[in-house]
């Protein structure tokens, strides 16, 4: 089976991020996130593990996450550095989102796989939803700040120990031009062996 290859690089050549502050307050509809999450689920995966898991907030469920990030970072950081910027940024950025979808990475109980290997089959399922957003026209942004790496993180998403939670997928609709930043040359990434 073939597929027109020019669709393919143009969807993959444009994909931007769109951070938060640029979408819009209509909501993006369930069903296009239904098939990020289905196009998600079909990336490569080594030894048929799928460790990805993906924790949907929207309407309330933002709410809900915007309190507990900005709660746990006022909860766990000394008064002398607490900064009210960072705080208010983790209390209102989700709320900016149509929907947020913190990534997770299930750890295999018997550790045959490598980790790095299951950190990357959960990569390639993040770039899969950030392709269908684009596809659709919807903005996404994958951030790993904020209190992505946590052990509190986990607890808060049920994860277990030897889990990992890899960041949050913010989605929303935009309008407008993202700019295209500057990529190098393949020819100063990649070297050829004949």
């Amino acid at each position: 089976m073939h597929y027109p290859t020019e669709t393919i690089d143009h969807l993959i050549q444009t994909r931007r991020s769109v951070k938060p502050e640029k979408y819009l307050t209509e909501p993006v509809a369930d069903a296009i996130v239904l098939q990020m999450l289905e196009n998600a689920r079909w990336a490569p995966t080594h030894g048929m593990t799928e460790p990805w898991r993906f924790f949907v907030f929207t309407g309330q469920g933002l709410q809900e996450f915007a309190a507990f990030q900005s709660g746990l970072y006022k909860s766990v950081t000394l008064p002398e550095t607490f900064n009210e910027a960072k705080y208010q940024k983790l209390l209102n950025t989700p709320l900016k989102a149509s929907h947020v979808i913190l990534i997770g990475m299930k750890r295999q109980v018997i550790g045959k796989i490598p980790e790095n290997e299951e950190i990357c089959a959960v990569a390639c399922a993040v770039q899969n939803m950030q392709l269908t957003a684009h596809a659709y026209g919807i903005g996404s942004y994958w951030s790993t700040g904020g209190m992505t790496y946590r052990n509190e993180m986990k607890t808060f998403l049920g994860l277990d120990e030897n889990d990992r939670c890899l960041g949050m997928l913010y989605i929303g609709k935009y309008m407008g031009e993202i700019p295209v930043p500057p990529r190098a040359p393949v020819e100063q990434f990649a070297t050829w062996i004949r």
